[in-house]
Order: C-alpha cells, then sequence, then structure tokens
C-alpha cells in the first residue's frame, strides 16, 4: 500500500502519540473516514455548557458565604 505525504504523516502522528502500530494507527484513521462517510461524527465534539438564569437571590461566587447565609453562622 502506497500512501500519499499527508496521510503518511498522519499514520505516523498518530503512531507515535498514542505508541500504536502503524497498522493500528492507519485503521483507525481508516475507521474515522468511514463513519464521516457514513454521516456519522467520528470525532467527540467540544462540550458546550448550558447556562439557565436560576433567579438565585444570593452571590453564590463565595461559596462558604453563600453556605454562611444560608445555612446559619453556626455553619462555619
Amino acid at each position: 500500500m502506497t500512501l500519499e505525504p499527508d496521510v503518511a504523516a498522519a499514520v505516523e502522528e498518530l503512531r507515535r502519540h498514542d505508541h500504536i502500530s502503524q497498522s493500528d494507527a492507519v485503521n483507525r484513521l481508516a475507521r474515522l473516514g468511514l463513519g464521516r462517510r457514513n454521516g456519522q461524527d467520528s470525532l467527540p465534539r467540544p462540550f458546550e455548557p448550558v447556562s439557565v438564569d436560576l433567579g438565585l437571590l444570593i452571590d453564590v461566587s463565595d461559596t462558604a458565604s453563600a453556605l454562611e447565609y444560608l445555612e446559619g453562622p453556626a455553619y462555619g
């Protein structure tokens, strides 16, 4: 099998990074390509947090102060 230079570079980078054989690297990259061809997103997507306004009436940026306020001065 003859690999184009860009593919060979990707195989070598994956092989070195994951400490795997050349055959395993080629198979892993081929599976990624097959997944994309079939409409699957084989690569994990970045986490996107969901923000919701909870309508909090206290400042929760200082958790110790927030707990003392909610639990009373005996908390500390």
